[in-house]
């Protein structure tokens, strides 16, 4: 099988696309075949810059993938040959709260990842995939689309009425916004780009700040919610980005803390005298990703993909990431 490999810390460039033997599911195990992969930052990250992640050599990269079970090993009773499958971002984290031992089983990072023609998973370690969807459509789903719903249903426990703030047009955002149209959640969403506002209210956003145009976007946010602030804010920036999400966000709201895209320092203080629950999301267990799919296949949800690749052009899929122009999702079709 053909596979990409990060092989040293030479970047995306240094990728290399090399032959593996084909895998053979052991006990309590399911051979998959990989029809695509959707890309998020931190794969990229991870590509970038594998040494302070003690990435070893090779690794394959991005947690995100979907295809069909090919083949099940002895003792698998969840899946049969022919199911059209997901993989879980953590690998064994089926419900309950994340600890150590799950941070250690990360696809992609810890584990191979799934940008190759065939991966072997635990039975555990798999999702259906909603029937109307195509594979480049679930591929975006266990890392962006889970991380998103972690954060809104899980954490804010939003429903109709809520106020959500929701920064920027990637994965995590955009899938943040869909969902929140679902259930009826208004939303306030940012973004630089003049299209990619259109964009965003056409998707149903209710109000759509230009934070070029307004660098001090949280007194915004603040005169549309009539100085109170939003209930909850899905914070993909980072460091660069929270201070303002604090002042953008109510007394005793609540932040989904999940991006580290910009950097900066944080004072805290406002955080406490605020009352504000600060909530870090690493992505989501299995049982949180069953409830998401069971609301995406009754609303029949598509996800929003920006551009696909073909597995010979994976590298130039990394290099769009790098580039911000994105809106939604990119996936490399394999």
């Amino acid at each position: 099988m053909k596979a990409y490999e990060i092989v040293s810390d030479g970047g995306v460039d240094a990728l290399a696309l090399n032959e593996r033997p084909n895998p053979k599911p052991g006990f309590g195990q399911v051979l998959v075949r990989v029809r695509a992969s959707s890309i998020n930052y931190r794969d990229l990250s991870t590509i970038e810059d594998p040494v302070p992640r003690n990435i070893p050599y090779p690794r394959i990269p991005n947690s995100d993938g979907a295809g069909e079970v090919v083949e099940v090993g002895e003792g698998v009773t969840r899946w049969k040959a022919g199911d059209r499958v997901c993989g879980c971002f953590f690998q064994g984290w089926i419900d309950g709260d994340v600890n150590a031992e799950l941070t250690t089983r990360a696809l992609g990072g810890a584990l191979d990842g799934m940008l190759t023609e065939y991966r072997v998973l635990g039975e555990d370690g798999l999702v259906a995939l909603p029937d109307h969807m195509s594979f480049e459509e679930g591929a975006t789903l266990p890392c962006a689309a889970l991380t998103a719903w972690h954060s809104l249903v899980e954490v804010a426990r939003v429903k109709s009425g809520t106020t959500v703030l929701l920064l920027g047009t990637g994965g995590v955002s955009v899938f943040a916004l869909q969902f929140c149209k679902l259930m009826g959640v208004r939303t306030i969403c940012t973004s630089s780009s003049d299209e990619k506002i259109e964009r965003l209210k056409r998707m149903g956003a209710d109000e759509v700040i230009n934070y070029r145009t307004h660098p001090e976007w949280h007194e915004k946010v603040l005169e549309l919610t009539n100085g109170k602030g939003v209930d909850h804010t899905v914070e993909v920036g980072g460091a660069g980005t929270l201070e303002r999400s604090i002042s953008a966000t109510r007394i005793a709201g609540s932040i989904g803390l999940i991006g580290i895209l910009t950097g900066g320092q944080v004072n805290p203080v406002a955080v406490m005298r605020k009352s504000i629950r600060l909530q870090g999301i690493y992505v989501g267990s299995r049982r949180m990703f069953e409830e998401m799919n069971a609301a995406i296949s009754q609303h029949e949800l598509k996800p929003v993909i920006s551009e696909t690749f073909d597995f010979a052009d994976a590298r130039d899929a990394f290099h769009a990431m790098r580039a911000a122009g994105h809106f939604g999702k990119l996936v490399v079709q394999i």
